[in-house]
């Protein structure tokens, strides 16, 4: 993220490293689900979230760990500055890396409902209300084309937002914030499940989408964003 913008933008850059570094240096490993392979049934399967993560996934680490093999000038580089330093290939499995990182934090067995708290009363100043977000992102998510993301963000003043990202993109390789909470539109994410209803994939998203983890990152990064500022 470049630091010619102004001292806040480099700032907000400085914690999305932060939250990136946190990741692990070195050979790239897989993070362990958060859950077992069958809890988020009966919305996303058992099979899904095994050749999602252990063939998908692990086969974006894989990749990566071969690249650092053949670069020794790529070992010790986090995923942040993977994304913002490499391009093709390179660029696209550590994305991919970072990308799935946050999904599987995104969902949880006891998930569902709504936000409580700081984060609702930003989702709620931005959409106006939790319903209002709430069909802004299924919008986003279910009407974008072909494989890629659905994100809710924060900005460094607290605000939040939807985006959605291609391939594998994201708000950090964009420069556009933090995120918070995805979901995964590529088509493996639901095909198994749902074939062509990504619609019905989407809705089974929402009974699972995980408040705890997106509201906990929102209080940590504003905290740390406003520490920093101090």
């Amino acid at each position: 993220m470049p630091c010619i913008t102004s001292s806040r933008f480099c700032l907000w850059g400085a914690l999305i490293f932060s939250f990136c570094c946190s990741q692990g240096y070195g050979q790239v490993e897989l993070p362990a689900l958060p859950y077992g392979e069958s809890d988020l049934e009966p919305y996303i399967t058992a099979e899904t979230v095994g050749f999602h993560y252990g063939a998908h996934h692990q086969g974006y680490v894989n990749n990566m760990n071969a690249f650092i093999e053949a670069d020794p000038e790529l070992e010790g580089l986090s995923l942040w500055k993977l994304m913002k330093q490499t391009e093709g290939t390179i660029f696209n499995n550590a994305a991919q890396i970072y990308n799935h990182n946050l999904y599987w934090n995104s969902l949880s067995p006891s998930g569902g409902g709504m936000p409580t708290g700081d984060l609702y009363t930003a989702i709620v100043a931005a959409f106006g209300s939790y319903e209002d977000f709430q069909t802004a992102f299924t919008d986003l998510a279910s009407g974008h084309f072909g494989s890629g993301w659905a994100w809710l963000m924060m900005h460094e003043d607290g605000s939040v937002d939807v985006v959605d990202s291609h391939d594998a993109s994201n708000p950090v390789s964009e420069g556009l914030g933090f995120p918070l909470l995805v979901c995964d539109v590529w088509e493996h994410a639901y095909y198994l499940d749902y074939q062509n209803l990504r619609a019905s994939y989407i809705e089974g998203w929402w009974a699972l989408v995980n408040w705890d983890y997106a509201e906990s990152e929102y209080t940590r990064v504003l905290n740390k964003y406003n520490n920093r500022k101090n």
